[in-house]
């Protein structure tokens, strides 16, 4: 393998230097910058045969190429694997070949969070709460979600023999399931939260995102939709095109999505909406934070840019780059970054990352950050744009360049008051043992009730129920701690149940309820009867703050 001449050239020369006693250093000085493939293999031959710990001139390979990527200072530019890029292949294209099962580490077990609908885990008879405890023979007990995934995916058609723990069952039960191909769902769920007002949630953007979408929207309208919330939190992104393509749902012809710039401008590309808004006259709003990324920021920056969607929540991750795969020896690939993105008004979201040692000392700093009262500081609920440069939307609205989007209305999610920041510490003392404690207690409850409705309440004889269970697993909690976090234990034992019940798109709507980003949004769409209303409406309201 050819490596760049420029790799750790002083690096490597105060190694050899080092070898020689220095003398190889004076007599070389000229040549620092100049080491070539022949030094380099000196050098490695060198560390192999006399270096005191043994490595093989594979690991040493390796080691060079991660080091020289490393030294880039760009996270996204890696060396993949063959196994890596299978990894990435399926996150892409949302199909594998498995059972279709959704799993977790839970006790020290691999453990079944749900099947997914229309999958052979379903038609087995696979439910949420089962503990597989054997693959093929072999004991799954310490093995992680990843030591699964390996085992239980495979091609399609061949058969895979599990044995099964089950609450309430006796003795383990035997199946052997048949692989199917596997299509991961890009919209996690889409719904009428209220009369007039749907949400999409989209998790990622894979090779089916767009055309599931758009269905997902067109079911929406029939249903009598009037204001559109486009769910874009946690989703890291994906296919280039596929965010295009999305963003092309909701804009006019000849608009202007995205450009790519490249290091030769040759390569540059600028791309444009081809087809007529799905949604003319309907307004929309875009929740995005922290960790909306790549692809969901084009979206997001393209409908901000083109003032077709008010941007709700926190400012994004900031990859504002472009990766290309280039094909290596062995089945390898070379994910390198090729270029950059820009929004339509020319904005860069790409964030400068600081060094691991900034940001190792700065989370030290807010782990000490104390206010005059002695408790923690809050994070702020504003955006510093003193440091950013301002933009204009095709109306002359301010946006912010600098990195990430930044949304037109800051709203931070829900924050833990004092008291239930004192019972996560003591929950988190325990390791998984609160997860574990409030899955297998969701598991039995509905098993326990199978009459339960969807609009359920978690009743104060669950709530204490739940405490004893927690007691029970060696989780020692006091009561009156417990009580003070009754709000979030009573939500997160409503969504575990839901979920164990009907699956991750229902319990999901349970939490939108209690989710402030999302009631910010459905109340501002329920005031305005446009897009322009809407972004009115909170001129006035960041106005009214301001005074």
């Amino acid at each position: 393998m050819k490596l760049k001449r420029t790799f750790l050239g002083p690096v490597l020369v105060a190694l050899v230097a080092f070898i020689s006693g220095g003398w190889l250093l004076q007599h070389q000085v000229a040549v620092a910058n100049g080491v070539d493939e022949r030094i380099f293999n000196e050098i490695l031959s060198r560390v192999a045969r006399d270096y005191v710990d043994e490595h093989s001139q594979e690991e040493l390979y390796q080691m060079a190429v991660d080091g020289l990527l490393y030294e880039l200072g760009d996270p996204h530019t890696s060396f993949m694997s063959r196994e890596a890029y299978e990894d990435l292949r399926v996150q892409t294209t949302g199909e594998y070949g498995g059972l279709g099962i959704q799993i977790a580490e839970r006790g020290g077990w691999i453990t079944v969070i749900a099947p997914l609908p229309g999958t052979p885990a379903e038609r087995a008879g696979l439910r949420a709460g089962d503990r597989i405890i054997e693959v093929e023979g072999k004991s799954t007990e310490g093995w992680s979600d990843e030591d699964a995934v390996k085992v239980l995916r495979g091609p399609k058609g061949s058969p895979v023999s599990i044995r099964i723990a089950r609450p309430g069952v006796d003795e383990p039960i035997p199946f052997t399931i048949v692989r199917d191909e596997i299509r991961v769902k890009s919209v996690q769920y889409a719904y009428m939260l209220q009369p007039g007002i749907g949400i999409a949630r989209l998790n990622v953007f894979a090779e089916t995102s767009t055309s599931e979408l758009q269905r997902a929207i067109e079911d929406l309208r029939s249903q009598g939709m009037k204001g559109l919330i486009l769910d874009l939190r946690t989703n890291p992104g994906g296919l280039l095109d596929q965010g295009v393509q999305v963003a092309d749902l909701f804009l006019e012809p000849g608009q202007t999505i995205v450009e790519t710039r490249g290091r030769d401008p040759r390569d540059n590309e600028t791309f444009t909406a081809a087809k007529p808004d799905l949604l003319p006259g309907i307004p929309m709003v875009v929740l995005v934070d922290e960790y909306s990324a790549s692809a969901a920021e084009i979206v997001a920056g393209a409908l901000q840019d083109h003032d077709r969607a008010l941007v709700i929540g926190s400012p994004t991750f900031g990859k504002g780059s472009v990766q290309t795969l280039f094909p290596l020896s062995g089945g390898n690939f070379l994910k390198m970054t090729t270029g950059r993105w820009y929004t339509p008004v020319g904005r860069s979201i790409q964030k400068e990352r600081r060094s691991r040692e900034q940001e190792e000392l700065t989370a030290l700093l807010e782990e000490e950050a104390i206010s005059e009262e002695g408790h923690p500081v809050p994070a702020g609920e504003a955006v510093d744009t003193a440091m950013r440069r301002p933009y204009r939307t095709d109306s002359g609205r301010i946006v912010y360049g600098g990195g990430g989007i930044v949304p037109d209305l800051l709203v931070k999610p829900d924050t833990l008051t004092e008291r239930e920041r004192e019972f996560f510490s003591t929950i988190a003392k325990g390791g998984s043992k609160f997860n574990d404690a409030i899955f297998r207690y969701a598991v039995d409850y509905v098993r326990e009730h199978p009459e339960l409705q969807r609009g359920f309440d978690v009743t104060d004889a669950m709530f204490e129920e739940f405490y004893q269970r927690l007691t029970e697993s060696g989780l020692e909690v006091p009561h009156e701690q417990y009580v003070d976090a009754d709000r979030w234990v009573r939500q997160r034992l409503g969504y575990e149940i839901a979920l164990a019940k009907w699956g991750s798109a229902v319990a999901s709507q349970r939490s939108n309820a209690d989710d402030r980003v999302v009631r910010t949004a459905v109340d501002l769409l329920r005031q305005a009867n446009s897009q322009q209303a809407l972004f009115e409406l909170v001129e006035q309201r960041q106005q009214q703050a301001a005074r």
